[in-house]
């Protein structure tokens, strides 16, 4: 599966037009992470738990996209954009998105 940023994929053709696909996921903070987060609010420095919570909350995000892409029978999705918003306190969601296609 080809997964990019931009509106098309250099060198190939698009063929086919599936329309909008997305992934999501929810996240709470740890409260191991919020521990170390406050000394490191006090110290400075990146928030290293927080950091890795987010990497695989995108990559979740992005997986579960690109499962909604093959099941339409895309090979591509492009113009991917990611989101985020607070559902509650301590929670936020990470949304993937983009437009399946198929190329040659």
């Amino acid at each position: 599966m080809i997964v990019t940023n931009i509106e098309s994929v250099p060198g190939k053709r698009m063929v086919e037009h599936y329309g909008i696909v997305q992934g999501s996921t929810i996240r709470a903070k740890h409260l191991g992470r919020d521990i170390m987060a406050g000394f490191k609010n006090i110290v400075g420095g990146e928030l290293k738990g927080y950091t890795e919570l987010l990497v695989e909350a995108r990559h979740q995000a992005m997986e579960r996209m690109v499962a909604q892409a093959q099941e339409m029978g895309a090979n591509a999705v492009v113009n991917i954009r990611f989101s985020t918003s607070s559902v509650a306190q301590g929670a936020a969601e990470i949304l993937c998105y983009g437009t399946a296609v198929k190329v040659e």
